[in-house]
C-alpha cells in the first residue's frame, strides 16, 4: 500500500503543518508518523507527497494530533477512526475497480 498521505493545516499564522504516515498490513499493526514538520519543512513534506502521486488530505485536527507522535511511532488510538478514512480513500483512489457500485454498502 503506497504512503498515507500527509494530514495538512493552516493556522491563524499561515505557518503550515505536515505529518506523514505509513502503513504496511504485513508489518505494522497500525500507521506509524514517519514525517512531520512546519513551515518550510511542511512544505517539502508535501512537495514530496505530491512529486510521488500521494494524494494530500487537509484536516487541521488530526494534523494537531498527529505531530504530538515521535516518528517511527504507531499513532494514537485516538486518530484511528480518522485515519482509517483516509486509508480507505487512498485505497479506493488507487484501485477504482475495488470501488463499491453506487448504492452498494
Amino acid at each position: 500500500m503506497p504512503p498515507t498521505p500527509p494530514s495538512r493545516r493552516s493556522g491563524t499564522d499561515d505557518k503550515t503543518l505536515a505529518v506523514a504516515l505509513k502503513y504496511d498490513r504485513q508489518t505494522d499493526a497500525a500507521p506509524r508518523v514517519v514525517a512531520k514538520g512546519d513551515g518550510e519543512i511542511a512544505e517539502a513534506i508535501l512537495a514530496l507527497a505530491r512529486e510521488h502521486g500521494v494524494a494530500v488530505r487537509e484536516d487541521k485536527d488530526l494534523a494537531q494530533l498527529l505531530a504530538t507522535v515521535e516518528l517511527e511511532t504507531q499513532i494514537p488510538i485516538e486518530a484511528f477512526v480518522a485515519v482509517a478514512e483516509i486509508l480507505s480513500y487512498v485505497y479506493r483512489s488507487s484501485h477504482p475497480e475495488a470501488a463499491p457500485a453506487p448504492g452498494a454498502r
